[in-house]
């Protein structure tokens, strides 16, 4: 897949996210980033694509911006307006930002349409700061979607964006680990089978919780939150004072001669 198509893709994402089962993704996920992004601090903060989702609505830094593909209309992008600052990416692979200059990443749905996923990775490592956190929304190939998408392309009639390349945890884990991104915590939701309409999804919200219980892995979205670790590098905290130690006191040794001519 190359950039041209990327972007394309990921804009054929934005429009099946205003269906029924988009809807009904976007529900779950804004309510889980609000959860996850709401205790994170610091000064600067980014969302990286999907527009229609605002990934950084709760979350209290001074600075937030959006990143969007260079083929986003200015429709698409006044969604993400509502007051919040608009940064337009030329490229997910070079973005515009300094080196370890960002407390805050989040990626809806970016890698699995992105023409180069490590690389957007590796930019992103690079513009995080030390313990910089980084969240990243997905698609599940091990559930019903998943199993649905796989039919759907052999009958040519997939239910979600057919330029999606879906990453399952282990092997998204597998890449940040190789970056030093260490994965923290991961959600997974979205249990409802792949119908189109919103009738029948309403139909099955009861399996939310029922999938959480028995079945957790084989939500059809998946979240994930990692965080930048840096060899070598140690927190350090108030130096506490310390009661002095006592030096330890030289005991002598017996001579073993003297004790046999004592007896």
């Amino acid at each position: 897949m190359d950039s041209a198509a990327s972007e394309k893709s990921i804009i054929a994402l934005d429009r099946w996210l205003q269906s029924p089962a988009g809807a009904y993704v976007r529900a779950w996920e804004q309510a889980c980033l609000d959860e996850l992004t709401a205790d994170i601090f610091g000064f600067n903060a980014v969302q990286i694509g999907v527009p229609m989702i605002d990934a950084l609505a709760a979350n209290r830094m001074p600075n937030k911006w959006q990143a969007a593909t260079r083929t986003s209309t200015a429709d698409e992008l006044s969604i993400a307006a509502g007051g919040k600052q608009i940064a337009v990416a030329l490229d997910f692979t070079e973005l515009p930002f300094a080196s370890q200059s960002l407390d805050l990443v989040v990626l809806p749905h970016v890698l699995e349409f992105a023409a180069e996923p490590h690389q957007v990775l590796r930019e992103v490592e690079r513009v995080l700061i030390p313990e910089g956190q980084l969240i990243i929304c997905g698609f599940n190939p091990a559930s019903m979607w998943g199993v649905r998408q796989g039919m759907g392309r052999i009958t040519s009639s997939a239910y979600l964006p057919t330029a999606g390349e879906f990453i399952s945890m282990p092997r998204l884990k597998d890449w940040l680990k190789l970056l030093n991104l260490g994965a923290t915590r991961s959600h997974f939701g979205c249990y409802a089978p792949p119908f189109r309409t919103s009738q029948w999804i309403n139909r099955f919200a009861f399996v939310e919780g029922a999938g959480q219980r028995w079945w957790p892995y084989l939500g059809a979205v998946y979240i994930v939150h990692a965080i930048k670790r840096v060899k070598g590098m140690n927190i350090i905290g108030p130096a506490w004072n310390k009661k002095p130690g006592k030096a330890p006191k030289a005991v002598p040794a017996t001579n073993r001669n003297e004790r046999n001519n004592q007896n």
